[in-house]
């Protein structure tokens, strides 16, 4: 094996635009293995365990370029180095509009009028900047992950005391005055004001808001943590006692896995005395201590969704859990792949890149499997011991930070589905596989278009075998997102998915599958 490499020195890319670099850099004739990135610690480990560095690389600094490349014979480094600049200038290219300010300092000169940041730095200085924008009387959406509990305390305390919103870390969905951050699609403008710990839960809720008709005030994104001990809820707390003085706002959703016991009573203290309604989908949490502050509490978070426009329309509130489709309909769905199954084939594998989604499909299917093998488990004792390898029933998050070190999350770059569908075809036992696709902004450009070629491959593999393989998915988006949920859907559908409206119904739809095999 060969490594060649090309290294510029005190020249800085963004690390997103270089991971996906690397990817097209792999799909070169002759190429092993490639990695273009920054001399950060984590690239540079990377590389080792990528078998392509070079004492130069262990050398570089952090504002330091590398291309390296492993290869059985010589290749044409001059060629690759072109490729690399021509997609380097083609990525830079396509925001060349937007001014990207170096600095808090210098974005402030540029736009003074600016109230809110948004901040997406490596970890390591993630909590600096915020600072800096709280200093600056800007309200700060921090989507950086890294950054320690302790940081993320006194942040959001300073900035509580300034009467500002510290939505982070790792905040991945907000929609504020209409305006879509980070992970977020495009919704209808309405009378729902949506407080989450949760990205893709709170993408679920806002995007099945929209397709009921209604729409959303504002969505405030807390950070995943926000409800432990340790934080206490600040920003949810925030959240809440704007969205009840905020005139626009008619309902309030707050979403969320469930919250340490006494940040719950603390959360739900602050709207026992709301004259807004308030829906609460503390996802697997405790209905009756919801019931008990006069909210309402929710078996899914499509039925948020729907409990959330029935009170902002007037309507009874009615819980919401079973299909769209008629019995008749689900019946035929089932049957017609149950029939084509094997007698040996008999599990499940639910690949996510929503870790929201993954949980609450766990959740929902708890009470027809007994045990879901997985990285993030409802039970110690079904903790995958390696995360390569499936057992029985299993349920990846595929953006959890085991899969994502180095890489881009699977949202932005399905490559690690792609690859992973493959290999659970290969067992011969595996009936069902279950999806999520997430459209909307920070997303993949194509994520249903990406999974296609896999897709096929896996359903020739399993009728080579003399097997029948059914893929159920659902789509997290909306017609407004550029991938549009109207193409995404045919496309899928053509390669014989059954898509579902909802995570929800996807999940149940599964479920009574497998209750037939198992």
């Amino acid at each position: 094996m060969i490594i060649n490499t090309e290294i510029k020195k005190n020249t800085y890319y963004d690390s997103v635009t270089l991971m996906l670099i690397s990817k097209e850099i792999k799909k070169i004739d002759g190429v092993k293995e490639a990695l273009v990135g920054m001399g950060t610690d984590l690239n540079k480990e990377l590389a080792v365990n990528l078998n392509i560095s070079t004492d130069e690389i262990q050398e570089l600094g952090v504002n330091d370029f590398f291309i390296s490349v492993l290869s059985e014979s010589a290749v044409d480094m001059n060629e690759i180095i072109k490729k690399v600049n021509e997609l380097l200038t083609q990525r830079k290219g396509d925001t060349a509009s937007d001014y990207m300010p170096p600095t808090i300092d210098s974005a402030l000169k540029h736009q003074p009028e600016s109230n809110i940041a948004l901040i997406s730095v490596p970890g390591k200085y993630a909590a600096e900047e915020a600072k800096k924008a709280l200093e600056n009387n800007l309200h700060v959406m921090l989507f950086s992950d890294n950054v320690t509990i302790e940081e993320e305390k006194e942040l959001k305390e300073m900035a509580n005391e300034k009467g500002l919103l510290m939505m982070g870390p790792d905040c991945g969905t907000s929609i504020i005055n209409n305006v879509p951050l980070a992970f977020a699609n495009v919704v209808r403008k309405g009378s729902i004001g949506v407080v989450g710990a949760s990205g893709t839960g709170t993408q679920e809720v806002t995007v099945i808001i929209d397709k009921l008709g209604a729409g959303v005030s504002q969505v405030i994104g807390t950070g995943g943590r926000d409800l432990r001990s340790e934080i206490g809820g600040i920003t949810m707390i925030q959240g809440i006692e704007a969205l009840i003085n905020d005139p626009n706002t008619k309902v309030i959703v707050l979403i969320s896995k469930p919250p340490a016991q006494d940040v719950a009573e603390k959360v739900l203290k602050a709207i026992h005395d709301s004259l807004k309604p308030v829906v609460v989908d503390f996802i697997g949490g405790d209905d009756k201590l919801i019931k008990k502050y006069g909210a309402y509490p929710c078996k899914s978070l499509e039925d948020a969704a729907y409990k959330a426009v029935s009170l902002a329309r007037g309507e009874e509130v009615k819980d919401f859990e079973g299909f769209t489709k008629s019995d008749d309909e689900i019946n035929a769905i089932i049957e017609e792949h149950v029939s084509k199954f094997s007698k040996e084939q008999k599990y499940l594998r639910a690949l996510y890149t929503g870790g929201t989604l993954a949980d609450e499909a766990m959740k929902l299917l708890s009470g027809n499997i007994d045990g879901i093998y997985s990285n993030i488990p409802l039970s110690p004792e079904y903790k995958l011991t390696d995360i390569k390898k499936s057992i029985k029933n299993t349920c990846i998050d595929l953006g959890d930070d085991e899969f994502t070190v180095g890489k881009p999350h699977p949202m932005i770059d399905p490559i690690a589905r792609t690859e992973r569908i493959v290999e659970e075809a290969n067992d011969d036992e595996v009936a069902v596989i279950l999806m999520d696709f997430v459209l909307g902004y920070g997303s993949h450009e194509d994520p249903v278009g990406e999974m296609l070629p896999s897709i096929n491959k896996v359903k020739k593999i399993m009728i080579k075998k003399g097997k029948h393989l059914c893929i159920v998915g659902s789509i997290c988006g909306t017609d407004k997102d550029y991938q549009n949920l109207k193409d995404s859907k045919r496309k899928l559908e053509e390669a014989g998915v059954v898509v579902m409206p909802s995570n929800a119904q996807a999940v149940k739809l599964v479920a009574k599958i497998l209750e037939k095999i198992q």
